[in-house]
């Protein structure tokens, strides 16, 4: 996402970090490569003026000398993105929470209710959906669609055409859940029909939070669209929506912070876990190249049920450590997105040129592995070390998983490094697994495993 405005970004900090004085040419140079880069993501051209203007008279102010001169600049660059990206707003669920979720056609507000309802089951909430929408032809059975695919309730009424009589219907088992997400209708645009039935939805269920979802790629029109959906329904929070796919994602954030409508999580990709809580200060330090650790979590948190982390959290206390374990990690890798996203929010790794050709070897390699470990017998699964002894059992994995016998020698000879690993790794006991752990782990480890 905003490839182009993080190289620029990148590029801008090495140059005054590296200069030995920041004379005007390399100023001018600087400012003008920056005011491109964000007009490019549809930052809003005022306002890349003012701030661009701001730094430009700090960085030619004669009375900042030296290295203070430099680090005052950098430092100034990064308070004026921060600014422009809003401030953070995290919700805190309380005991009963109703989100109405609002948004236009096309903009994936239904997509987005299920990875809602799939981030917050996974943190231990009761959550369902109803489906509202009474308009767009068979909008309930999508909702269901998705919700189904993660054991999560959707309450529809396919057949009734007011919204206010199902929500009505179901109101009584609603109030079982701590969280329900309202999924409402849409229109091509916002009209006077739209926020009647909203107000008239919002009068019943008494939402918590009314949440717009609205597309990274409306750009400039971001601002109209959120300033009108506030003045109409007073908005509490905004989602933005594909956020993988465009360039020019600059504008929605940037229109959502001037008409101070807060964006509260995005959205990164078609998976249930590609959705992330969005903090300013997190998302620029992964655009300089800084990495997003928080964000690399809840993604781990995304893809992996709390209860199976306690598990396996248990299992490697034990020193148990079977291939099914070593696929399903690697599953869970597959489903946290493309090498080159992981590796852009590890710190220390933003910056780093990894081939590309590198990082698609690494995920071929990744998914032969797990071919080839489903084409294996319980036993070979379990005792690894008898294919090893029986070149016809590497012959049989390699054919059945369209893999080589070099693959699985050397997923083998993974597997064992990992297991002797975790078998010795006594510092893990007793410790849960977050962000510390899985840091002092991949410290103590990183030069010994190689994929």
């Amino acid at each position: 996402m905003l490839d182009k405005l993080s190289s620029v970004l990148k590029k801008t900090t090495d140059k005054i970090a590296n200069a030995i004085f920041l004379d005007k040419n390399l100023v001018d140079q600087i400012i003008r490569d920056l005011q491109r880069a964000l007009i490019e993501a549809d930052v809003n051209v005022s306002l890349v003026l003012e701030i661009t203007k701001k730094i430009k008279r700090a960085a030619l102010d004669e009375r900042i000398k030296g290295v203070e001169k430099k680090e005052h600049v950098v430092k100034l660059l990064h308070d004026e993105l921060v600014g422009l990206l809003g401030e953070k707003r995290e919700i805190k669920l309380e005991k009963n929470n109703v989100w109405m979720m609002l948004g236009l056609y096309g903009q994936g507000k239904t997509t987005t209710i299920s990875k809602l309802a799939s981030y917050y089951s996974k943190r231990g909430s009761k959550v369902c959906a109803i489906g509202l929408d009474v308009h767009r032809p068979a909008a309930s059975e999508q909702l269901k669609q998705l919700c189904d695919k993660l054991n999560i309730p959707a309450f529809i009424s396919p057949e009734e055409k007011d919204a206010k009589k199902i929500w009505r219907k179901f109101e009584p088992e609603l109030k079982k859940y701590s969280l329900v997400l309202i999924d409402t209708a849409g229109r091509d645009a916002l009209s006077s029909d739209l926020i009647k039935e909203i107000k008239e939805i919002g009068k019943l269920s008494k939402p918590t939070e009314t949440i717009l979802v609205m597309s990274a790629d409306v750009g400039q029109t971001a601002k109209k669209q959120a300033h009108t959906f506030k003045e109409a329904v007073n908005i509490t929070g905004v989602i933005i929506t594909k956020m993988d796919s465009t360039a020019r994602a600059g504008g929605a954030l940037t229109a959502c912070a001037e008409v101070k409508a807060p964006v509260v999580f995005i959205g990164t990709g078609e998976k249930p876990a590609d959705l992330e809580t969005f903090d300013p200060e997190s998302f620029l330090s992964r655009l300089l190249g800084m990495g997003d650790l928080k964000s690399l979590m809840e993604k781990v948190q995304n893809v992996i049920d709390k209860d199976k982390i306690e598990e396996t959290q248990k299992r490697l206390q034990e020193g148990k450590f079977t291939l099914k374990d070593l696929q399903q990690q690697l599953e869970s890798m597959e489903s946290l997105g493309s090498m080159d996203k992981i590796i852009g929010m590890i710190p220390g790794l933003g910056k780093a040129k990894i081939p590309d050709e590198a990082m698609a070897m690494q995920q071929k390699k990744a998914k032969n592995w797990k071919h080839a470990i489903s084409s294996m017998t319980k036993e070979e699964i379990e005792n690894p070390e008898v294919i090893e002894k029986q070149t016809s059992r590497l012959q049989r994995i390699a054919k059945g998983s369209g893999t080589t016998t070099s693959d699985i020698r050397a997923l083998i000879k993974q597997y064992k490094m990992l297991k002797e690993m975790i078998k010795s790794q006594a510092s893990l006991s007793g410790e849960t697994l977050n962000q510390k752990t899985m840091m002092k782990f991949a410290k103590k480890f990183a030069k010994k495993v190689r994929f």
